[in-house]
């Protein structure tokens, strides 16, 4: 082989792994759910790990215990009833 064959050779498989390299990022992007496919879980969040407001505070991320059944964490639909505690409603309205 000689030098321009070799060169060629360099420059054809840096283009295809740079190439690859950007196709394989860009389908590696996700898109976030929208609020439409989320349900609220309440009785699984972490303290102070809580979405929005709930009985006894008024505002995200206030609550001070784990797994409030009062307090939710947005979760994707058909998720929350197979988790160890997660309920759709709370347990107590306010």
């Amino acid at each position: 082989m000689n030098t321009a064959s070799i060169l060629k050779s360099v420059l054809a498989g840096g283009l295809t792994l740079g190439l690859t390299t950007v196709a394989a990022a860009a389908g590696m992007q996700s898109k976030p759910m929208s609020m439409s496919h989320m349900e609220k879980c309440y009785g699984i969040n972490a303290a102070q790990k809580n979405d929005c407001k709930a009985a006894g505070h008024s505002c995200a991320s206030q609550d001070t215990k784990a797994r409030d059944p009062n307090s939710f964490v947005a979760v994707p639909k058909g998720l929350c009833e197979k988790i160890d505690g997660g309920k759709l409603e709370p347990a107590q309205k306010g």
